[in-house]
């Protein structure tokens, strides 16, 4: 498949990279050439501005908006809309309130376009790892991109999904944060409260590299925790 990425900041590249390597076509732009060169190095192709990505991408094109969220994205889809065909599909794979990607899929969708919203888990480690999406828009739009989410994704059938109409990944994905930061914030109180008992003297990466295996506390963000405190153990 053949796709266009806007904003190639770490997870904007890093999805390119991953499309790349798993035999997509990606055309990348950003505002700054060097992040562009960038991604023409690991087998993309580079757009020297938003019109010579639409113009490099055959109709329907399917184009990904990996920028900041709020007036960025606005900003760039009002720039986008007037060079697009109609039946073109727009992605937005950050963080964007669920409510303006509500009111974006309508305005879209009322010009001929079609608006997909994923929110997308993963981080750094996504390019290695793939990445978790939660996919919002029209079940069409969603068939169509599916070569492209089967490439991010960490296996073809597992890790995304369409959960809903528009705005519905958004929506999910905001509850993921809020789950996410609640387990950070546990750990955190957990480390913090067994490296004030000073009288036993814990070793707290040991607690961590115990807790990893057959506890119902393990999880990614726990071996995360366990790698920082092997280079740093007061962390």
């Amino acid at each position: 498949m053949q796709i266009g990425m806007i904003g190639l900041g770490r997870m904007g590249a890093n999805m390119s990279e991953r499309l790349v390597k798993g035999g997509q076509r990606v055309v990348g732009y950003d505002r700054s050439p060097e992040a562009v060169q960038q991604v023409v190095a690991k087998g993309a192709e580079g757009a020297s501005s938003l019109k010579a990505l639409v113009d490099l991408l055959p109709p329907p094109r399917a184009i990904w908006i990996m920028v900041p969220a709020g007036a960025p994205v606005d900003e760039t889809i009002a720039a986008l809309t007037p060079m697009l065909s109609a039946g073109d599909i727009l992605i937005d794979g950050g963080n964007s309130n669920y409510k303006d990607t509500m009111r974006r899929g309508e305005k879209l969708k009322a010009a001929g376009f079609e608006f997909v919203d994923v929110g997308t888990s993963g981080g750094i480690w996504g390019l290695a790892e793939g990445y978790s999406m939660m996919v919002g828009g029209a079940e069409a739009a969603v068939a169509t991109l599916r070569p492209v989410f089967e490439t991010l994704a960490p296996a073809r059938d597992q890790g995304w999904g369409r959960v809903g109409p528009s705005g519905a990944g958004h929506f999910t994905k905001m509850i993921h944060n809020g789950i996410e930061y609640g387990m950070m914030q546990s750990y955190a109180e957990g480390f913090a409260v067994l490296k004030k008992k000073e009288a036993m003297a814990l070793d707290l990466h040991q607690v961590a590299e115990i807790w990893r295996h057959g506890s119902v506390v393990r999880s990614w963000l726990l071996d995360l925790i366990a790698r920082a405190l092997a280079a740093d153990p007061s962390l």
